[in-house]
């Protein structure tokens, strides 16, 4: 009798390991049932690095993948709606951004994508709002400071109004403490 298909012989040179290795973890517990919040771990943090990478499509794959392990997941959420945006499905973020709102009304993070989209489509005056909101639950740090600025900014030129400091957009008077 003729085989049709044989195993080669991998067990002495150590390829069923390397192969192991290159499965991911969160793909080999997804086979096997097991899944978590670790899994949510994996694929978020597998999206962050495709977007760094600049691989939108990709990165899009990984945070759907994520907010399947962890469902109404307001970060991933956020970053399905940055993904969106980036590929130029302006009305999809909008309506990510807008669940992310109706789940956490203070998302700051929320509360910025939308406003930008929403005056880059024209609709300045509904982004308004959104600007006010962000500034007033604005993050702290270096990283943010870019983005407080440019909201700022942006609001004031909506509105009218000068520039105003602080982190909620209030006037700091000589007076009264920065």
């Amino acid at each position: 009798m003729r085989r049709i298909w044989a195993l080669p012989n991998f067990a002495g040179n150590g390829y069923i390991c390397l192969f192991l290795s290159f499965l991911s973890m969160a793909w080999w517990n997804k086979l096997f049932g097991d899944s978590g919040p670790s899994d949510r771990a994996a694929y978020y943090d597998e999206g962050l690095a495709l977007i760094a990478e600049d691989k939108t499509h990709e990165a899009l794959t990984s945070f759907r993948l994520a907010l399947k392990a962890s469902p109404g997941d307001v970060v991933v959420l956020q970053q399905i709606a940055m993904a969106y945006t980036r590929i130029g499905m302006t009305e999809e973020a909008e309506k990510t951004y807008r669940h992310v709102l109706q789940k956490d009304p203070q998302a700051a993070g929320a509360h910025y994508g939308l406003a930008f989209l929403l005056a880059r489509s024209g609709r300045e005056q509904e982004a308004v709002p959104h600007l006010r909101a962000f500034l007033e639950n604005a993050p702290a740090g270096q990283e943010a400071s870019e983005h407080v600025s440019h909201a700022r900014e942006t609001l004031a030129g909506l509105t009218g109004e000068a520039a105003r400091g602080g982190p909620a957009g209030r006037s700091e008077g000589p007076d009264e403490p920065a």
